[in-house]
């Protein structure tokens, strides 16, 4: 287990969750997933990006959990949601679980009104949206999109984590990089300077360092692999001009995995730009490198999108099963659940019983 670390802190630590949920996506896999915040607030989903976890998303949830209802969920083979079957590892399931999460924590009434919300993917997370820019449920229940430090293609030719001309050579060195299943051990000093060097921009603190450091470490090194395999391959360009909700985009200008040169293209691409943030110096953990402005953009996008929407308050007819039990909390800082510090990867939760007959589940406070 890994010492202490100096990103103890309570920004980093997630609060307790106002409930936890089982979504159940279409192929049946459960999907772990979080609310903070109260019932009657405006919804903001969360979609987290690549090796990381509900976790990830700590600080902007310290900020905005008092003012907006916020729904965190684990992508697949993260954090406490089982890794896909062998052949799984696509777009399209990525699409499935955040159609399903947005289908079922958020509210249909009784003449079939939907709920909308905010929906705020970094990075994977990002590109989850993109691949469900065609689905029902996102056209539906996205009021706006945000997102942070992402791509829709290409990513092997311009990622510059190892300095290389382009062409060949980039894309040989690069997939090597995103699909390596190599056991990344402990968090060392070594470690956080890596990270840092990999995904910050200089002025990353090392507090924030050794927190990404400690989620991703917590990654599976073969859920790793294959959704860097994915992600190298992927093609997500066409879907851009599908995306039709009203999209913010924001990339650090030190971004070396996602640079601003995706940005760009995505809101060049958008038929509803909102615009795009250019951040100097950040690298590519926008969430984590600079919180308040991820938040002050959420807040933004809420009260333009979301306030006074005739559906925001249809709180009694969401459909997510609520967990059979609570992991044991032990504070702020949480320490039972070290899937979001990155000291081990916990066992799957319990499977919660079926809701009968379809019917909207009582939703458990923690």
């Amino acid at each position: 287990m890994n010492p202490p670390s100096p990103a103890s802190q309570d920004v980093y630590n997630l609060p307790t969750p106002t409930r936890e949920l089982t979504v159940t996506s279409a192929d049946g896999a459960r999907i772990h997933t979080e609310q903070y915040g109260p019932d009657d607030a405006p919804a903001v989903v969360l979609a987290h990006g690549w090796t990381c976890s509900i976790g990830f998303w700590a600080p902007v949830i310290a900020a905005l959990a008092g003012e907006f209802r916020l729904i965190a969920y684990d992508q697949r083979g993260h954090g406490r949601s089982a890794p896909p079957e062998y052949g799984r590892y696509t777009v399209e399931t990525l699409a499935d679980d955040l159609a399903a999460v947005l289908d079922q924590t958020l509210a249909t009434g009784p003449t079939g009104d939907k709920e909308r919300a905010l929906v705020v993917g970094h990075s994977m997370g990002g590109m989850t949206i993109m691949a469900a820019a065609r689905r029902t449920e996102l056209r539906e229940r996205a009021a706006a999109v945000l997102m942070c430090s992402t791509g829709a293609g290409q990513l092997l030719d311009e990622t510059l984590v190892v300095p290389t001309p382009r062409g060949w050579l980039r894309r040989r060195v690069h997939t090597f990089v995103l699909g390596s299943a190599a056991p990344l051990g402990r968090v060392t000093p070594l470690a956080r300077r890596t990270m840092k060097y990999v995904t910050m921009g200089r002025g990353a603190t090392p507090a924030m360092a050794d927190f990404c450091a400690r989620i991703v470490h917590a990654c599976p090194r073969l859920v790793r692999a294959k959704w860097g395999h994915m992600m190298g391959d992927m093609d997500l360009r066409g879907n851009v001009a599908a995306l039709t909700p009203p999209t913010a985009v924001i990339v650090g200008t030190a971004d070396r995995l996602t640079p601003r040169v995706h940005a760009r293209r995505i809101v060049s691409a958008l038929p509803n730009s909102l615009g795009l943030t250019e951040l100097p110096g950040i690298g590519h953990m926008t969430p984590i490198e600079v919180p308040e402005t991820v938040a002050g953009a959420i807040r933004g996008l809420v009260a333009d999108h979301l306030i006074g929407h005739p559906t925001r308050h249809l709180t009694d007819a969401r459909s997510a099963t609520p967990r059979t039990s609570t992991p044991p909390r032990t504070g702020a800082a949480d320490e039972g659940r070290t899937d979001h510090l990155g000291d081990r990867t916990p066992a799957a939760p319990p499977h919660p019983p079926a809701v009968p007959g379809g019917s909207t589940a009582k939703e458990q406070t923690a």
